[in-house]
């Protein structure tokens, strides 16, 4: 028992995240240090959700590099819902879907797989398990433990704590897990690794991370209508010229199909709004007749991190590194990021035995993570893309002739660096922004759906009486100066409906926050064009809970 009064709990290596990066860096630390004849290390991996894979958004394309590297065999025991056997680019207008008569090598998806992440990442857990990993699911990691500027592990957040910050009468004291190092794979712009970009000013010298927000929604068709392995991507409408962004479609098993929408944020309509865009592609004929007779299964939202190459932030201080989502490797022209995430947590856990073994883990020594990273596959897979998303910041005819010349010059374009701004400075001020506003596609709670119906099918729950994990620093901004410079865009990109303006006397308005709604997207913390909205996380186990089935 600490001097606080929490209890301490010591081991080598503690993990935050329980995705793919986590999962993959726990598997490998123990059967490397078994390949090695070494200690095996005693980790403990935290992960905030109530169970492992409710807080991953099921329905994904997976390139199978990543599965191979860490779990030779997987193929024969893993749940997989079938093999890409036939791929189509369409390009939408209102009213017509015209396939594209060429796509580059690059953007083809033969020998990947479609998954479910969040059977995935379940399957995952029980393979670390059955290798004695320690998993505490419903733990959410509020804080780094740091002392003399080293991170020496994490503290848990309390639980029992009513909405003016006093303890109920089921208080019970987070826990302080130190650790000997910590690797940091809390996803996209996970609450402590952005606490450490920040405070260390990892991000110093690189490009602004951009980000996309992507809604999607889990259907069971007619029997017989999924014929499994079909995807589609898309292009062009319901997004206008001016934002980077478009459609997928994946077939699964069991009549299941994953429909999403993403959208780049830093798109200058200041109403931007993913979850009425993907209602509005469903009106689309081609969706329309595809999914006639559906049920929706399940709903939900994310940030994804496209910056890329040159957004990589510093992944290595005193006693901590950065994995995956959080240190943002995504592939953004394939739009896949799971098998560089398992590649991260497989890079971080041989590193980590190499500092153990060393009883040095200093920052220049684990400075061999971002040098492996940045030699190994995932570094050349992101370099010969280092140029693809920032193109896009100019409308989408600039960004796809940049794209065609990257595609000429092996990824650089016209310099070997293409600068980027952040998401939100991008974004339009009004009145300077006059278009009008794209239609809200009417809600028929059958194909169509309202953001709080959406929600219901996320299985989100939070105990009201908590503090909002939503925290606006300066809420009275919200109804003067931003109310007037871009009118409230957090009721629009918001695909949970957290944000509401209500009426507060005859000229004003106050922000209410329905935080109960949120299902962790983060891409209120991205889009705010002031800064102001902070995201931290709610009591552990709270959150959506995403169904499969």
């Amino acid at each position: 028992m600490a001097a606080t009064g929490r209890e301490e709990i010591e081991v080598d290596v503690a993990i935050v995240g329980g995705g793919p990066a986590g999962l993959a860096a726990a598997i490998h630390l123990v059967r490397e240090a078994r390949r090695r004849g070494a200690d095996e290390p005693a980790i403990a991996l935290l992960e905030k959700a109530p169970e492992m894979g409710a807080h991953s958004l099921s329905g994904a394309v997976m390139d199978p590099r990543g599965l191979d590297a860490l779990l030779p065999g997987w193929r024969e025991r893993a749940p997989v819902e079938g093999e890409v056997r036939e791929e189509a680019m369409l390009f939408l207008t209102a009213t017509r879907a015209l396939a594209l008569p060429y796509v580059p090598p690059a953007m083809h998806h033969a020998g990947g797989l479609i998954v479910s992440l969040q059977k995935l990442v379940a399957w995952l857990e029980a393979e670390a398990e059955e290798l004695g990993v320690n998993v505490f699911a419903g733990f959410a990691a509020a804080a780094l433990l740091r002392e003399e500027g080293r991170v020496v592990g994490v503290r848990t957040g309390d639980r029992g704590v009513d909405r003016r910050g006093e303890p109920k009468g089921n208080f019970e004291p987070g826990y302080d897990v130190r650790a000997r190092l910590t690797l940091l794979a809390d996803g996209v712009r996970g609450n402590l690794s952005q606490a450490l970009i920040r405070a260390a000013r990892l991000d110093e010298g690189k490009n602004p991370m951009i980000y996309a927000g992507g809604a999607k929604e889990i259907w069971r068709l007619p029997a017989g209508r999924v014929r499994g392995g079909r995807i589609w991507h898309t292009m062009g409408w319901p997004l206008p010229s001016h934002t980077f962004g478009g459609a997928f479609l994946y077939e699964m098993q069991g009549d299941l199909v994953s429909l999403g929408l993403v959208a780049g944020l830093d798109s200058p309509d200041p109403r931007l709004n993913v979850h009425e865009r993907l209602q509005e592609l469903k009106t689309h004929p081609f969706f329309r007749e595809y999914l006639e007779g559906g049920e929706l299964v399940s709903y939900g939202a994310k940030a994804i991190p496209e910056g890329g190459y040159w957004a990589i932030p510093r992944l290595a201080v005193d006693g901590a590194l950065l994995l995956g989502d959080a240190a943002g490797l995504v592939n953004a022209l394939r739009l896949k990021g799971i098998h560089l995430a398992i590649e991260s947590g497989m890079a971080a856990a041989e590193v980590a035995l190499d500092a153990l073994a060393a009883n040095d883990v200093s920052a220049p020594r684990l400075m061999a993570y971002d040098r492996n990273l940045h030699d190994g596959p995932i570094g050349q897979e992101l370099y010969a893309v280092r140029n693809f998303r920032q193109a896009y910041q100019q409308g989408l005819a600039r960004g796809m002739m940049h794209t065609a010349l990257q595609f000429a010059t092996r990824g650089r374009g016209l310099v070997e660096r293409y600068p980027a701004e952040e998401d939100h400075r991008l974004t339009a001020r009004l009145p300077a922004w006059n278009r009008p506003a794209p239609p809200r596609p009417p809600v028929d709670g059958q194909r169509l759906f309202d953001k709080v119906s959406d929600v219901f099918h996320s299985g989100t729950r939070h105990d009201e009486n908590q503090p909002p994990h939503l925290v606006v620093t300066d809420p009275d901004l919200c109804g003067t100066r931003c109310r007037a410079e871009y009118g409230n865009p957090c009721e629009s990109f918001c695909p949970a409906g957290v944000y509401e303006m209500r009426p507060d006397g005859p000229d004003g308005a106050r922000l209410h926050l329905n935080f109960s709604n949120c299902v962790h997207c983060k891409i209120c913390d991205v889009a705010d064009p002031y800064g102001v909205i902070l995201w931290v996380p709610p009591e552990g186990g709270e959150g959506p809970r995403y169904r499969f089935t």
